[in-house]
């Protein structure tokens, strides 16, 4: 009756490189996917308080998130 579960996770698990790790937290980086947010470029589509208003973001990410954008030559909308 037990069934193993191994080709299910398999096929439903892909590995794939995350968007800003190493750089924000985890929630803060899942508040983005979840916004499909998964380009520098993106991102610059929005303003700073609307990523602000993302749950699981605060201001400890987006001061990362703003010297990783500021290395990168990339600003929020209105700046």
């Amino acid at each position: 009756m037990a069934k193993c579960l191994n080709s299910i996770c398999a096929v439903s698990h892909v590995e794939r490189r995350d968007f800003l790790q190493g750089i924000i937290a985890m929630p803060a980086r899942r508040a983005l996917e979840k916004e499909k947010i998964n380009s520098l470029e993106k991102l610059s589509d929005y303003s700073e308080e609307e990523i602000l208003k993302l749950h699981g973001f605060g201001k400890n990410a987006m001061l990362k998130l703003k010297n990783h954008m500021k290395e990168n030559h990339v600003s929020f909308k209105n700046n």
